[in-house]
Formats: C-alpha cells, structure tokens, sequence
C-alpha cells in the first residue's frame, strides 16, 4: 500500500512547532506505523480559537499545530450534539444512518448505547496493532452495556462514561475502565481535584506506556462545556478583570448538583477564556510528552470540537464570537452549530496551510485507517481525507452530500451538496418549515432562497427522504 510508505517515510515525519522543526529523540523501540492523538474538545465554536480568528484570548500552542500543518475551512462535526456527533465519528456513518441520533439519558448513569463493536474507528486500529487509549467523556453506553468503550475496542478508559454527569468539573467520581473511582467532594466545591486535570494526566502516563508500541490517543476533553469554573491558579488570574461580566447565578445545591445543573460563576466570561486557555496548555503538555517519549516525529496531531459553541450555564458565545462568521449556535443545524475548526499536524501531514475542501466526521474512520496502512470492510458514508492531507486534493473523493438530524426541539435536519444547504425545522409539527441557502454566496446564511429556487429545494428533500432510515430507537422524524 503505497499510503503506509508515504507516511512512515521519516524525511516525511516531523512536527514543526513555533518556526521551527522539534527534533525528537530516537522511538523507544523500531516503529514504523504513526501514532494518532485526536483531540476533540466540547462545544468549542468555529471562532474559540485564535488561529481561527479568536480575539479576545490566545491559543498559542493550538495555532501552532495550524502553523505546521492543514487547517480546514469547511470541516463538519457529526451533527449539533455530543452523543449522536460521536456516534458519527466512530462509526463512520452520518446521523440518518448511525446508531445514536440523540442525547437519551438512561439509568442509572449514561446514555444510550452503540450496539457492540461498531466503533469501526477504534475496530480498524486494534486490527492494525494499535493500543487505543480513550481520557475523557464517553457518553455512548454505560459499563456493562453494549457501549461499554471496553466492548468497543478501547484498551484503557478513563473519565467520564455519562455526559450528563460530566457537566460537574468537580463530580463525585470518575472510570477508570469498569472501575469507579470515587473521588473526595468533603470540601467546598471547586476545592477538590478538577476532574480535566485528573483526566489529562492519565493521559500523559497512557502515552509514557505505550511509546514503544503504536497507539491512538483518543483524548475527548469536557472542556469548554458548561459548567463554567476552573481552578484557582496563574490562568484565572491573568484573566479576571479583562472582561466585562454579569454574574451567572445556577445550581449550587440540590438534586441537581453534581448531576446536570451547572454551578453559579461570578465571572462567567473570564472563566470560559480561562477554560479554553488551559485546554490550549494540555495541547502543549501532550506535544511535550510526545516529544520526551521520542515518539513526537512518528505522531499524527488532531485537533476538533463535537458541535458548535453552547449558551449554557453563563456562556456568551456571542461577546467572545464563538462562532465567527457563521449562523447559530449549538443545537442549530445552521453552520454555526455544526461547522466546527479542524486541525492535522504532525507525521504524513505534507499539505500547509488552509483547506476549504468540505470533510465530516464520518470520513475520519476511512482517514485513521488508512494512516495506520489498512483500510476499513466498509467505509460506511465517509471517505479518507488522505489525499488532501497530502496535497493530492484532485485524488480527494468528497461526499456528494451531508446530512444531518437533530432530534430535540421538534426535529430538525439539514442536508447539504455541493454550495447548497436545505433546512427542515419543526419536523414533528403540523408546520414545518424548509429553508434554502446557497453558501458560496451566503455562508452566514441571512437569505433564505427557497422561493426562487423550487427544483433545487425539492431535490435536497429527496435526498433528506433517502438519507434518513429509519430505527426503532429513534423514532424522531413524520414523513
């Protein structure tokens, strides 16, 4: 495969960081295949990052990683929420056709459950050799379940298995594989172990483990969803007073507590910088590792958010620009809810720059496997993004259309070919309501063009019709 010899060649694999070349020591043993580190944070928006456009605060150690490598324009996150966006990215199937199409919560702690080894992500990888590491929220299945990520080909978990619960920043425990690990709440909360903190050092002694070995870091940060509260240290306090602030006034006992509710924050505005901002320094702290293991140069970087920027708990999306140039917010299926940055760095990555070709999460499966020299049985509904990570853009296979649902707020679903974007809102209602942009000429999508365009708007919906199959589980959509 001619793929595997592009990527392990080392005058290809190198990680350039802050202008310069990191030169890394010897791998601890001969490896040839890439490791993978993807990180995908939470409810980060479009314009949360300085490299995207971000004003108010930096993200010095992110925007390097767009400095040497590929940064996309035009990347799509599985759908406008965590559990059914995830579900997209591990399984490789857009959320007409995945198995979790929405945020059902259920007891006694998690969410509804990916039926057993269809996270062909983590599948494709194990079969090559790699050891797969998963540190932070899982959200699709609780232990025991089918969607135990220890049924899904995960090795070694830790953080977070209900996103409900992973709303506390301080909870009353954690996982480590099926293993609850209680933690201590004895204290006033927010004077405890910050739960991120907890989880990212893992995350460093997963890497100092298996350095001799190929492995896939899966590192789904909580960071920056509501709630807003970090701890007392020098990025807080940098920050505090730079902002105007309205005092967030939330849940600070209760049965909510600990599980949902979001706390109160007297600087709502400086903590979500300051969120952003050490998630910024795990970015720089994993480059580091990396590179004091010997392994940066054999490392591929991968940097995303799960859904557009959120208005919870004191989030102000709009005073920071969250979501820059684009419409909506999370829970939208307008851009601003499901465009969200996407960086690749390091190792096979020849391409620099931007990249405004269009590429979703369900291709990203198709894209690990083929940087581990193998391929997935069926790729499902994406396609590796290889070719534009190399520079082969004309060899690059775009879908020829998105689709995405969204089954809260009466349903909704989009889908998108080639610059032009159909939305139906209120699908469950005696009145829907279907709108149509061509983005090319409105990425913001401020005017609806349905009414001049009839036939175009009439065959995005046939292909709503086609792209929606139907599942007991989810019975969201009236046709």
């Amino acid at each position: 495969m001619t793929m595997k010899t592009k990527l392990n060649s080392p005058s290809r694999c190198g990680l350039l960081l802050g202008g310069a070349m990191l030169s890394a020591a010897a791998p601890a043993a001969a490896q040839q295949q890439p490791n993978i580190v993807f990180i995908l944070a939470d409810d980060l928006g479009y314009g949360d990052l300085s490299c995207y456009g971000q004003q108010r605060f930096s993200t010095p150690n992110i925007d390097s990683l767009a400095a040497s490598g590929l940064r996309f324009t035009q990347c799509y996150a599985g759908t406008t929420v965590s559990a059914p966006s995830r579900s997209c990215l591990l399984t490789g199937l857009h959320s007409g056709h995945t198995a979790v199409r929405g945020n059902l919560e259920l007891q006694p702690e998690g969410q509804y459950p990916l039926p057993e080894d269809s996270a062909v992500m983590f599948g494709a990888l194990k079969a090559a050799g790699y050891t797969v590491g998963v540190f932070g929220k899982w959200g699709l299945g609780f232990i025991g379940t089918t969607g135990d990520p220890m049924r899904q080909g995960v090795d070694r978990f830790y953080g977070y298995n209900c996103q409900l619960l992973a709303h506390s920043y301080y909870p009353d425990h954690l996982w480590d594989n099926s293993q609850r690990v209680e933690l201590d709440t004895s204290g006033p909360y927010g004077s405890g172990a910050y739960a991120p903190d907890l989880i990212h050092a893992q995350a460093l002694e997963f890497i100092d483990e298996c350095a001799d070995r190929p492995f896939m870091l899966f590192y789904p940060t909580t960071i920056p969803h509501a709630e807003l509260i970090v701890p007392e240290d020098d990025i807080i306090e940098q920050l505090r007073g730079r902002y105007p602030e309205t005092p967030y006034r939330g849940v600070d006992s209760g049965p909510a507590f600990r599980h949902g509710g979001y706390c109160s924050q007297e600087y709502p505005r400086a903590t979500f910088a300051a969120m952003v901002t050490r998630l910024d320094r795990y970015v720089g702290e994993l480059v580091a590792r990396l590179r004091e293991r010997g392994v940066l140069e054999n490392t591929v970087i991968i940097f995303s958010s799960d859904n557009g920027p959120h208005m919870e708990g004191g989030a102000d999306p709009d005073f920071f620009d969250s979501n820059g140039p684009l419409r909506g917010y999370k829970r939208d299926l307008y851009e601003g809810g499901i465009r969200v940055p996407m960086i690749f760095a390091g190792c096979g990555i020849t391409a620099s720059g931007t990249c405004d070709r269009i590429c979703t999460f369900w291709d990203l499966p198709s894209t690990f496997a083929e940087i581990a020299g193998t391929s997935l049985d069926d790729e499902g509904d994406g396609h590796s993004i290889v070719p534009l990570l190399e520079g082969r853009d004309q060899e690059y296979r775009e879908s020829d259309y998105l689709y995405f649902s969204f089954s809260e707020l009466g349903g909704r679903e989009a889908v998108r070919e080639g610059d032009w974007k159909l939305l139906h809102l209120n699908v469950r209602s005696d009145n829907p309501r279907y709108e149509l942009y061509n983005l090319a000429d409105d990425p913001g999508e401020t005017a609806d063009v349905i009414e001049a365009n009839p036939e175009k708007a009439e065959h995005l919906r046939s292909l709503m019709r086609q792209a929606w199959v139907d599942d007991p589980a989810w019975p969201i959509f009236r046709r």
